[in-house]
């Protein structure tokens, strides 16, 4: 009797110690590691090496080549490290002992670095024949996707009908920091059959809003921290050249770092203000004022004695393409 008690105590001992250790083998991904799980490795690699237990191919065709990387035995437990990370997207196709298993490498969420850091003009009122924005980004861009991003929507949210000249080649900067977007000519000058058929695409009296979506991925495959919206009215067409003869320009004194300043009567457009306006002959820093409406300059040296000679390149442009002495539309 004793001796069958303690048999049978012995069995369902035996059998349940069983099942807390039937763990099914398998292969497991973790944090780029191929692990093998519930099964204890020998501590020196079977004739031929470890890949002829364990074998690791970047896809899932039969004629690929296995991966290169580091094998280890830690606890019995084998791993396998491939000497590169994977890809986000690859399948992956793993052999253990004969038997196949596969893995559907993620992609990698990369890190947004790049956002919208101004739209010029940055006036909230401009003219209905508007030749063009800057749209200026905190870090390089992807390019050829621009007109997959960029609306221009009614005041009732729904689209305007191509207002700009999606041209393939886009107008990108060295940096790929600042995008120029071009209004449609055919919809600005007057006489010419698009303005005539469709009409202009903004309108004087108006409301409208410039949106920038959030999906437009910057130079590394990121998408921007945020979307942008720039609202803003139209007023009628401008198209009266500049008068240098109207801007007003401030006085500086000598011995001094005082910054020369110039008011003009409308905003000009920002990346050729910043270029075509400068003192001949002197260094320092020029920036744009609210609006578009201010040059300031601050020399790196105080002021001399004497006149100092302010130049202006007639190339110089309004908001809607008038320039020095010149406008837009010309005959």
């Amino acid at each position: 009797m004793r001796c069958f008690l303690v048999s049978v105590v012995t069995a369902a001992c035996g059998l349940l110690l069983g099942q807390q250790a039937a763990v099914p083998v398998s292969v497991q991904l973790q944090n780029g590691v191929f692990v093998v799980q519930g099964w204890t490795a020998p501590s020196a690699p079977p004739s031929g090496g470890w890949p002829k237990l364990l074998s690791v191919y970047a896809g899932s065709g039969s004629d690929v080549p296995a991966l290169t990387g580091e094998y280890k035995v830690t606890g019995g437990v084998l791993s396998f490290k491939p000497r590169y990370p994977l890809g986000g997207g690859l399948r992956v196709r793993v052999v253990f002992r004969g038997v196949e298993s596969f893995f559907e490498i993620p992609e990698a969420k990369l890190a947004s670095t790049a956002r919208v850091r101004q739209v010029y003009p940055s006036a909230d009122v401009i003219p209905e024949n508007q030749l063009k924005f800057y749209i200026e980004f905190s870090a390089p861009m992807s390019q050829g996707e621009a007109w997959k991003h960029i609306r221009l929507l009614k005041s009732d949210g729904s689209p305007v009908e191509l207002p700009f000249l999606e041209i393939d080649q886009e107008m990108w900067d060295a940096d790929a920091r600042r995008l120029t977007v071009l209004f449609d000519p055919g919809r600005i000058k007057r006489g010419v059959k698009p303005l005539e058929d469709i009409g202009p695409a903004i309108e004087s009296g108006h409301s409208y809003t410039l949106s920038i979506a959030l999906e437009w991925r910057d130079a590394t495959g990121a998408p921007l921290m945020e979307a942008y919206t720039k609202h803003f009215r139209v007023t009628e067409a401008d198209r009266t050249p500049i008068a240098v003869s109207d801007w007003r320009i401030g006085a500086v004194r000598a011995g001094t770092r005082d910054a020369l300043t110039i008011d003009f009567p409308e905003p000009l457009d920002a990346a050729l203000a910043m270029r075509l306006i400068w003192v001949d002959g002197v260094r320092g820093e020029a920036k744009l004022g609210s609006e578009e409406r201010q040059w300031s300059f601050v020399p790196e040296q105080p002021w001399s004695a004497g006149a100092a000679v302010l130049k202006v390149d007639t190339a110089l442009e309004d908001l809607a393409g008038n320039k020095v002495g010149r406008p837009f539309e010309v005959d």
